[in-house]
Formats: C-alpha cells, sequence, structure tokens
C-alpha cells in the first residue's frame, strides 16, 4: 500500500483502502464493514484521481507533488526511446481554488476564536422610532489603483479609498435624522479581488492592485469598523448587510463571519451573515432587499424577493431592492416594487475608464415605517475635498 496516497483521501476513503488490505479482499472487508464490494474500487479511484490533480501518480511517473495551494493543470513527459525510462518532464500547474477556499476558511476559524470582540457602545439619547437610515454602500473596490493620467480622473489607492468612505459617512451621519433604525448595507464589491494575486475570482482577468492582499483586508475591517461606529452615535440599532459581489466571493462571506464575531456581544449591532446572494429585511410596511446586480436582471429581481421572502413580501406595501455593480444610478420600477441601482465613491480605473462613463457619490435614504422613502441625502468626492 502507497502511504503517501493517504494525505488525498478522506477519511472514509481510507478505512476502505486500509481495510480491504486488511482482510485481503474486498468482498471479505465489504462483508465485515456491511458495504457493496464496488465502493472499494470506487475509493481507490477517486483518490487516484485527486493525487494525480496535485501531480502524484507513480504508475504514471508523476513523482513530485504540486506545491501547496496549486494543482496539475497539464504534463508532458520525455521518455527514451531505447530503455523507455522518463528524461525529462513538465508539469503546468495552476491555483487551487478548492485549496484557497479551504485556506479561507481555516483563517476564519482561527480569527473568530482570537478576536476580541467589541464591548458595548454608547448610544444616542433620543431617536426616532419610526424611522431607519439605510446607507447603501457602493462597489468600493478596496485594494484598485488607479492612475488620473491613465483614466482622466483622479487617483485612487488604500489610503484614498479610506478617505473617501469615511468621509462620505461623516457627512451622511450628520445630515441624516436619528431614526432609531439603521442599516450599513455593503452591495457587493467591496474588495477589488479575492486572494493574493490580483485577478477576478471567476475569469481571471488581471487587475490594478494597490499594494498586498493583506494590507488591502486590514484596511477594509478599519473602514467597516468605523461606518459602524459612526452610525452607532446616531441610531439606536444597526445592521449589516454584506453582498457578495463578482469581484470578492471569498473575502464577503469572510467579512459576514469576521463582523459577527466581532459584535457578538454589542446587542445594538446585528450583522446578516447569510451567505446567499441576496438579503431582505423588513421595516414596518418597508421590505428593503440588497444584491449586488450581477446575477439577477432588474426586471426579474422582485420576483425572486416574492418568491424567497414570502411572509415580508405580504406583510408589506413599500418594496425597495437595492443594487450596483454597474456603478450608474438606476431608479425602475417594476411590478411590485423598486428596483434602484447605485453610484460609487471610487473613480474609474484603466479598464472602465476605456469603457463606461458615471459620476461618483453615496447616500443615506430615510424610510417611515408606515409611508416609505421620505427623504434621502447625497455626498460627492468634490463636497468632501471642499470640507
Amino acid at each position: 500500500m502507497d502511504e503517501n496516497l493517504e494525505q488525498y483521501a478522506t477519511p472514509r476513503q481510507w478505512e476502505l483502502i486500509t481495510a480491504a488490505i486488511k482482510h485481503g479482499s474486498d468482498r471479505k472487508a465489504g462483508k465485515a464493514l456491511g458495504v457493496n464490494k464496488g465502493a472499494f474500487n470506487r475509493a481507490r479511484a477517486a483518490v487516484a484521481v485527486k493525487a494525480a490533480r496535485y501531480g502524484y501518480a507513480p504508475d504514471h511517473d508523476l513523482l513530485h507533488p504540486t506545491a501547496p495551494g496549486f494543482k496539475v493543470r497539464g504534463s508532458s513527459t520525455l521518455y527514451d526511446m531505447t530503455s523507455g525510462e522518463a528524461k525529462l518532464q513538465w508539469l503546468k500547474t495552476d491555483i487551487d481554488k478548492e485549496a484557497q477556499e479551504e485556506a479561507f476558511r481555516a483563517a476564519l476559524v482561527g480569527f473568530k476564536d482570537e478576536i476580541p470582540a467589541t464591548t458595548a457602545i454608547t448610544g444616542p439619547l433620543q431617536t426616532l422610532s419610526h424611522l431607519l437610515t439605510l446607507y447603501p454602500v457602493g462597489d468600493h473596490h478596496f485594494g484598485m489603483l488607479a492612475w488620473g493620467e491613465e483614466t482622466g480622473g483622479e487617483d485612487y489607492d488604500l489610503k484614498r479609498g479610506e478617505e473617501l468612505l469615511c468621509g462620505a459617512m461623516d457627512h451622511l451621519v450628520r445630515t441624516s435624522p436619528a431614526s432609531q433604525q439603521a442599516a450599513i448595507a455593503i452591495l457587493g464589491d467591496f474588495m477589488h479581488y479575492d486572494g493574493m494575486m490580483p485577478v477576478t475570482p471567476t475569469h481571471g482577468h488581471l487587475l490594478d492592485a494597490d499594494s498586498r492582499f493583506p494590507k488591502m483586508v486590514r484596511a477594509a475591517i478599519k473602514c467597516l469598523r468605523y461606518l459602524i461606529a459612526r452610525a452607532l452615535e446616531k441610531h439606536e440599532h444597526v445592521r449589516l448587510i454584506i453582498e457578495i459581489g463578482n469581484h470578492d466571493l471569498s473575502s464577503a462571506v469572510f467579512m459576514m463571519e469576521c463582523f459577527e464575531a466581532l459584535y457578538e456581544n454589542e446587542p445594538r449591532v446585528e450583522v446578516d451573515n447569510s451567505p446567499r446572494n441576496i438579503h431582505c429585511m423588513q421595516f414596518g410596511k418597508n421590505m428593503l432587499g440588497t444584491h449586488h446586480g450581477h446575477k439577477i436582471k432588474v426586471d426579474a429581481l422582485a420576483q425572486f424577493f416574492a418568491n424567497d421572502f414570502k411572509e415580508i413580501w405580504g406583510g408589506t406595501t413599500y418594496r425597495y431592492f437595492h443594487t450596483c455593480h454597474d456603478h450608474h444610478d438606476r431608479v425602475k420600477e417594476v411590478v411590485g416594487g423598486v428596483v434602484e441601482g447605485h453610484r460609487i465613491l471610487a473613480p474609474a480605473d484603466a479598464h472602465s475608464a476605456q469603457n463606461y462613463r458615471s459620476l461618483q457619490s453615496m447616500k443615506a435614504i430615510v424610510y417611515h415605517a408606515e409611508y416609505g422613502e421620505v427623504a434621502r441625502h447625497t455626498v460627492n468626492p468634490a463636497m468632501l475635498d471642499d470640507q
């Protein structure tokens, strides 16, 4: 038995493989374990296939496993025509997305165990119970790099991203009413990329990136904590919603769990850590839904919420669905509600500057428990720079 194969097997697969050797045949092992003898061949085949994916298949002259985090994409072997022995071998490797996801989850477990939970924060003395203020944060693309000379706009990096987002929140909290309820809705693509390499997670497109991934994560967490702290100064209860974008498929889930752990001892903060790609809440007669905007078309979005959140749909009169993704302000009344797309604070990067045009802003939208939307406040980068 090749002990090196154990690292590529699940505990159950390895139990079957070792049992067949111990009992001398698949039939006898199957009788002892109460399984069909075909299970043993399936286990061996599955382990062999997985091992080959990581560069280990001795019967086929693959003897050098890939480095952690990588898997084999292809291989070429040069054989001696006389002896048949392998002389040279080339392995083409690629990032192992499964291993990357496992690493994210392992880091999350450790992070949640070690991170100090935030203690209670003193809130406002008086708030308006009939109002809720929504702070939608469009795609902020923390970690993006933009060079103004190339884009025709302004420079953008981590430092500028922090200045814009924190400054916008300061302005909106100051100008909004002291509603009892508040919601901070991160509408996806809060992070510009999703791992150690600055590429889009699904298609591998190269992105203009500022600095390193750990530094980007630190800046994003720091800013999000600032947004929550500012909201808690004005509002009695704050709900955090983080949508999964097409740039931050894994990071968004990590951030949900991170902040759920961080505020577990703060009763005034509620974190919606559902890993779904749509989220929903009810405030009086208002249904407030969020989705990044890259998976469900505008005309179909209300139908998804009606189907998935039937009780909230049936118990509300005003239904608002907030998206971003294309970075433009768009408001469209559909059957059952209103779908609104939002601008973002970040300027265009080189790719966007060649293909799109949109203004920059962030809003705070005020909802009345009985009458739906009653006010909104808007801030743009020029206003912040003039303050």
